[in-house]
């Protein structure tokens, strides 16, 4: 089996264990996923989902996080860690947004990564969810399933992207990677994979070249 064809039944098996794949992260337009996934930044989804419902009735729009002191957009995300690093970006990026963008979240990955704060596994997620453009979110539980798959043995997010984009087909990329998320909280974990009942292990690399077979 080539990588292609299993990663084309990665795909098909993960579809059949989580039939539905979406963001975690709550949002009603493109500015509030944008600014919820850089929150989400070594914090929770759900703690952020807690957050942001305050934060966006404040800040409805691009405009009123403009025109916003840093200072305040941190009293309402103190709770999601590094918030002062996060409220300087979140000023920034609405501050571009508006004079460059018209207050508009751009649609392309390109366009996205020149917005502050924003790298490419947030762009991908935005031009993914929002745009249905094929995207690959290349998060820590991407990382490490797709290597214990065996289609890399990196670390480097856009090293792995680049990858997964030749061998995922592009339709389904993104829901792949949603997927992959809801996989590694439940079954493929950092620690203690539960590789018995992974819907995965007749293609894994990692659990086939293990003659313990890690439980």
């Amino acid at each position: 089996m080539t990588d292609k064809e299993k990663a084309e039944r990665a795909v098909e098996l993960l579809e059949n264990e989580y039939p539905d794949a979406v963001c975690s992260l709550t949002y009603t337009d493109p500015l509030q996923l944008l600014i919820a996934t850089r929150l989400a930044a070594q914090c929770t989804d759900k703690r952020v989902n807690t957050v942001t419902p305050a934060l966006f009735e404040r800040f409805p729009d691009a405009a009123a996080f403009a025109e916003a002191e840093p200072s305040e957009i941190e009293s309402y995300i103190k709770s999601c860690g590094l918030y002062k690093t996060k409220a300087r970006d979140i000023s920034a990026m609405a501050k571009m947004l508006c004079d460059v963008y018209n207050g508009v979240v751009p649609d392309s990955i390109e366009e996205l990564t020149r917005l502050p704060g924003i790298g490419r596994k947030t762009a991908n997620l935005v031009v993914g969810d929002i745009y249905g453009k094929p995207a690959v979110v290349v998060d820590t539980h991407c990382i490490r399933i797709t290597g214990r798959l065996g289609f890399h043995n990196l670390k480097d997010a856009a090293k792995i992207e680049k990858i997964l984009r030749e061998l995922l087909p592009h339709d389904k990329s993104n829901d792949f990677c949603h997927r992959l998320v809801l996989h590694g909280r439940a079954v493929c974990t950092a620690r203690k994979p539960k590789c018995s009942g992974c819907c995965l292990k007749d293609i894994c690399k990692t659990y086939n070249d293990d003659t313990s077979k890690t439980e």
